[in-house]
């Protein structure tokens, strides 16, 4: 791990307006100047953290904690309310990849304009379709238009781009965790080799692959970092409070 830093996130904060009635958001966009006709509610509040170049961080909480949330703000899909972020290097996000295809367009033409969102060269992508192609595994499928695709098949799409883009920065979110055993052992595998030499950002429930996988975890509760640090203190802390067990007493030591 390097000195480098590749992520930071300063008290971030995100809120989201929530509107009662039907006709309240039309009512803020003319009378917001004097009256507030909605509701903040608050996915993240105060998050800072830093992440090293070559850390591998997990981040753990439960749903709706604001985890997702947190990785669009750092992917740059959506800004924080208040707080800042700052990312250097190639970022290659699985799940805003995905989320960003075009229905319309094959699953290759969806590659090339993926590989040229990460910031890959025309010339680079189009020498590794065949192989990205190989990696998803989707068969003719590839040649066909996204509509045609399952969830599945689109989070494979984006995994194999994402895996071929010589990204510095692997973010990745549980929701992607779908497919056959062997494309997900394909994946893990992938995840293991991008660990050796690249920035890791995940977020998952499988608590024995972050113990495995992470330098350090975030647990993020209700929107705040609730813990940082070791990934089994952490996780054992965790895993404490949503099993509802009771934390063994420690034994002073002679």
């Amino acid at each position: 791990m390097s000195s480098e830093l590749v992520i930071s996130c300063s008290h971030i904060g995100k809120a989201y307006q929530l509107y009662i009635h039907r006709n309240d958001q039309l009512k803020q966009a003319l009378f917001g100047r004097w009256k507030q006709f909605y509701r903040q509610h608050w996915v993240l509040k105060d998050v800072s953290f830093k992440v090293h170049q070559g850390e591998r961080v997990g981040i753990i909480g439960r749903n709706g904690a604001g985890k997702t949330t947190l990785l669009q703000i750092i992917c740059g899909i959506t800004r924080p309310t208040v707080g800042s972020v700052s990312v250097s290097g190639r970022v290659a996000p699985i799940l805003a990849l995905g989320s960003g295809f075009d229905l319309e367009l094959t699953g290759r033409e969806n590659a090339l304009i993926g590989g040229a969102i990460l910031g890959v060269k025309r010339s680079v992508i189009e020498a590794r379709l065949s192989d990205v192609a190989a990696f998803a595994d989707i068969g003719d499928f590839f040649y066909q238009p996204l509509k045609m695709y399952s969830t599945g098949m689109a989070a494979r799409l984006a995994f194999a781009v994402c895996a071929y883009a010589d990204a510095d920065i692997l973010i990745v979110d549980e929701a992607l965790s779908v497919g056959d055993r062997a494309f997900q052992a394909k994946c893990d595998a992938f995840i293991q080799e991008f660990a050796k030499k690249g920035t890791i950002l995940v977020v998952s429930h499988d608590m024995k692959m972050l113990s495995h996988l992470c330098d350090r975890v975030i647990w993020i509760d209700d929107g705040a970092v609730r813990d940082l640090g070791a990934p089994d203190d952490v996780i054992d802390d965790y895993l404490q409070e949503i099993e509802g067990r009771s934390r063994p007493a420690k034994v002073a030591s002679a």
